[in-house]
Parts: structure tokens; C-alpha cells; sequence
């Protein structure tokens, strides 16, 4: 005959228990919890137990889940910084003085005319109110008498032998043809080399004359510009333009400074006269070098 045992009471205690211990019964506990913290805020004492190890389980989690982020924090770092060098390497390392002399030179040349005044200064060397003094003079010159003067600066010529090749490559890149550049001026102060030079079409040189053109090259542009004066130099020489164009008495300009400087060298007068003093000089050491000592020498002698 088959024996059946009845399950004892401690038997039927344990397996309850177990099943109330379960995983999913915790996780249903937890949804009750849940739900019934939407309906009552206040916390139950049946879920007052099981809710400790899940609070102290969710902190481990964002314990360990924000340990990855630490490397990524060091790589920001590491990109800011190298970023931080570029940008002061751009910042602190010198431009070559050559390219730019070769671009600003014939950026001159490509950008043509000016448009909304009467001067490139390429050199930087005019102020705001040279600028603003010749606009006004230049623009009712213009108005008047139809005739438009330009005035280049550039810091120093690389293309071009002299001041006047490259205001006659002006010339002929910024008005191509006759009629455009027959009544114009261009007028080039190179500030390195403290010179100048004027050019413009013939109704231009005819309006103006060859006495105060070359007034202005051998006067103005150089004398002033020697002392680093460029916008007196500048100023001075389109009133000079200007007045000459209107037929006005012509108010001159700086003369060149005598710049001779007295020789450091002897004439040979001079060398001539100094080297018979020396050789007298050299000629009586050497006679008393070996005349005093034979003569002391013969005393010696005689008196034994």
C-alpha cells in the first residue's frame, strides 16, 4: 500500500514563507508600494521593510553608473587643453614681413580705385582727419574742374624699381584705357624709401604743369616724408595740386635740408704734416736709445 504523508504545519510556515520572500513577490510588493504612494503619500508598515535594501540598491547603482564617467571628463579636459595650444600657437607666431610686403602691394594694384574716398593708405601711416580734409578738398576739385587725384601709401616697393613705375602701373591697371585715365592722378608716397612720384593722363599734366610736378616729387613727398611727417606730406602736396589745377599763385613747399656732414679723415696736407712730426719724434727716441747708453758706457771704461 502507498503511504501518503500529510504536509507537517512548520512545513506549509516555510514554503509560505519563501513564497512571500521571492523576487517577484518583492517586485510585486514594490509596484503595490508604488501604487499606493500615488493614492496615499503616507508610507504603509507593509512596505516599510522591503523598501530599505531597494533605496540601498538604487544608491549602489548611480554609485557605479557614474564611475564611467570619469574618463570621459579627463577627455573633455585633454581636448580643451589642446585646443587652448592651438589656438595660442596661432595666436604668437609671427607672420613672415616678406609675404606680406608682397600681398598688400599688389592688393593695391587688384582692388582698383577707391570708391568712397580719395586714398589707399596701404603704409597705415594717414590719420582720420588727413582723411577726411583730403576727401573734402579732392571731391570738390573733382566737382569742379572734373579732375580726380589719388593718393597711394605702401610701406615698401618689391615689383618695381621706383616710386614712378609703379604709379604709372597704377595708372594703367586701375584705367586701362585713355579716356577713363586722361583726366586722373595718382600720386605714390613710399614711406621706407622716403620718396614719391606723380603721374595722371595729359589733360591731368597739362592742367597742372611740369614746375609744380616736379616741385611736389623733389619738395613735398621726399622732404616731409624723411622726418616721418606723411601727413603734412601728403596734405601739402594735394593743396599744392589742387591750387596749381585752379590757377592759384603756388604756396611752395619744405626745401631739401643740407645734409652734408663734415670728413672725419685727415687731408693729405695734413697727413703730410703729421707724419714729418712723427718721423722727427721716432728719429730722437732712437738716437738717445743708443747714444746714452754708449756714453755711459765709455765713462765707465775711462775711469778704470
Amino acid at each position: 500500500m502507498m503511504r501518503t504523508t500529510s504536509p507537517s504545519p512548520c512545513s506549509s510556515k516555510s514554503l509560505q514563507m519563501e513564497t512571500i520572500l521571492a523576487p517577484h513577490s518583492l517586485s510585486s510588493l514594490f509596484n503595490l508600494k508604488s501604487s499606493l504612494q500615488q493614492h496615499n503619500p503616507k508610507p504603509t508598515s507593509l512596505t516599510l521593510t522591503p523598501s530599505k535594501p531597494i533605496c540601498c540598491n538604487l544608491k549602489k547603482d548611480s554609485i557605479f553608473s557614474s564611475s564611467p564617467t570619469n574618463p570621459n571628463w579627463l577627455s573633455h579636459v585633454h581636448h580643451g587643453l589642446a585646443a587652448l595650444a592651438i589656438s595660442l600657437a596661432l595666436n604668437f607666431t609671427p607672420i613672415l614681413a616678406t609675404g606680406s610686403a608682397f600681398a598688400s602691394e599688389f592688393d593695391v594694384l587688384n582692388d582698383g580705385p577707391p570708391k568712397e574716398s580719395y586714398v589707399v593708405d596701404d603704409a597705415g601711416v594717414l590719420s582720420r582727419v588727413t582723411r577726411s580734409d583730403l576727401k573734402k578738398l579732392l571731391s570738390d576739385l573733382e566737382y569742379r574742374k572734373k579732375l580726380r587725384i589719388d593718393f597711394v601709401t605702401v610701406r615698401k616697393l618689391t615689383s618695381k624699381a621706383d616710386a614712378f613705375e609703379y604709379a604709372d602701373q597704377v595708372l594703367e591697371r586701375w584705367y586701362p584705357t585713355l579716356e577713363e585715365g586722361n583726366n586722373k592722378g595718382i600720386v605714390v608716397l613710399v614711406t621706407s624709401q622716403k620718396e614719391g612720384a606723380v603721374t595722371g593722363g595729359p589733360e591731368f599734366i597739362k592742367a597742372v604743369g611740369d614746375t609744380v610736378l616736379d616741385a611736389v616729387v623733389s619738395q613735398n613727398l621726399p622732404v616731409l616724408a624723411t622726418d616721418e611727417k606723411y601727413n603734412e606730406a601728403i596734405y601739402s602736396s594735394a593743396k599744392r595740386l589742387a591750387a596749381a589745377i585752379d590757377g592759384l599763385p603756388d604756396p611752395g613747399g619744405p626745401q631739401p635740408k643740407d645734409n652734408k656732414r663734415e670728413s672725419n679723415f685727415k687731408t693729405k696736407e695734413e697727413t703730410a704734416e703729421k707724419r714729418d712730426q712723427f718721423t722727427t719724434v721716432v728719429g730722437g727716441l732712437l738716437v738717445i736709445a743708443f747714444v746714452v747708453p754708449m756714453a755711459q758706457y765709455y765713462a765707465y771704461v775711462s775711469k778704470k
